[in-house]
């Protein structure tokens, strides 16, 4: 009986003490050996007995602890620590809607634009704020939020063909090399690199259509009507359609802009230079965010321009306590309708901004 005790506490059921029929089906094994009962009849009761005890340590609701992980396919008690997008409660206040028409001293350009009170989500000036349009390379604002929701900043990418060769504005990647995610998103925020932005997607996803679909995803979490990616860069593709409003830029940005402490410093640096190391050459960029160093108070955070999309710019400004965030899409001018946009934003509040090197 003692060896049966030792047997027992070893088992993979783990402790005994955690189901009591165990001991109830030892002792009973125990009797049938001892008591001269008959050949068949102890058989059958002794199969009885260990049929019924498995089932019962299979079934029984208090359930052992088992030192076996659970896998293929069954639930464990880990939990994915992935952040949760309906914890966004910031939105742009629609009560209004004739912003326009009673601000006729602001002569916009501009498809679309839209000043809004960081803080309160407070609507001071829009224009169309709604409509669906190119929205060029402010696409990279949302290619960063992915990015940094799926990598880490030390994680390091490789640089693909695809990557090396998509055109337009790079920060001069060659196929090879890798980089840090980190020093991917200088590359993406300050020169508005379209290698950077491949090489991101296909080193967080796999691939650029894989990422894409996470960009989407999150658009959707984040409960925007219409918004729509079908690249990570922004560039204009024949025959797809990709678009946002200054609406959903807005609430994109604002997300971003308030979780990423990381992104607010890179959007906010005028210029980096990465070192070469034995994966990459040396890299200087300079930061080409209209205002950024000229109108008071500017941190960020990106603009675009693609022919069919025009001028494009999102502007994060502070100034006296005062938070604002901006948007221009399709402007003939946005450096000056920005600032006319910021201007009116802040005399709102009472805030006059002298800015001599724009006037």
């Amino acid at each position: 009986m003692e060896l049966l005790n030792q047997q027992v506490a070893s088992s993979p059921f783990g402790h005994a003490e955690g189901s009591p029929l165990i001991y109830l089906l030892l002792a009973s094994v125990c009797f049938i050996l001892k008591v001269n009962m008959g050949r068949i009849f102890s058989v059958f009761l002794l199969i009885a007995l260990i049929v019924g005890g498995f089932y019962f340590v299979k079934t029984e609701p208090s359930g052992l602890n088992s030192p076996i992980p659970k896998v293929f396919g069954i639930t464990s008690n880990r939990q994915v620590n992935k952040r949760s997008f309906s914890t966004n409660k910031w939105f742009p206040k629609t009560a209004k809607t004739n912003f326009e028409s009673e601000n006729l001293s602001l002569n916009l350009s501009a498809k679309s634009a839209l000043v809004v009170d960081y803080d309160s989500g407070e609507i001071i000036f829009g224009k169309n704020i709604k409509q669906r349009l190119p929205i060029a390379s402010t696409v990279k604002i949302m290619t960063a939020l992915v990015a940094l929701e799926n990598a880490k900043l030390k994680d390091t990418f490789l640089v693909s063909v695809k990557a090396a060769k998509v055109g337009e504005n790079s920060m001069g990647l060659t196929a090879g090399e890798k980089l840090t995610l980190e020093e991917l998103l200088y590359g993406l925020m300050l020169v508005s690199g379209n290698d950077a932005a491949v090489t991101i997607a296909e080193g967080a996803s796999k691939s650029e259509e894989a990422f894409v679909k996470l960009m989407n995803q999150t658009a959707a979490d984040l409960v925007l009507d219409d918004t729509k990616f079908i690249n990570a860069s922004g560039l204009d593709e024949d025959g797809s359609n990709q678009y946002s409003s200054a609406y959903d830029l807005a609430v994109i940005s604002r997300y971003v802009w308030e979780n990423y402490p990381q992104l607010r410093q890179i959007t906010s640096t005028v210029h980096e230079f990465i070192d070469a190391n034995s994966d990459h050459k040396s890299f200087d960029l300079y930061n080409d965010t209209n205002l950024l160093t000229t109108y008071p108070g500017v941190k960020g955070i990106k603009p675009g321009f693609t022919w069919e999309a025009g001028l494009c710019l999102v502007t994060y400004a502070e100034n006296d306590g005062k938070k604002l965030l901006a948007v221009i899409l399709g402007s003939d001018d946005r450096r000056g309708e920005m600032k006319e946009l910021l201007d009116y934003g802040f005399a709102h509040y009472g805030i006059k901004i002298d800015h001599p090197t724009l006037d």
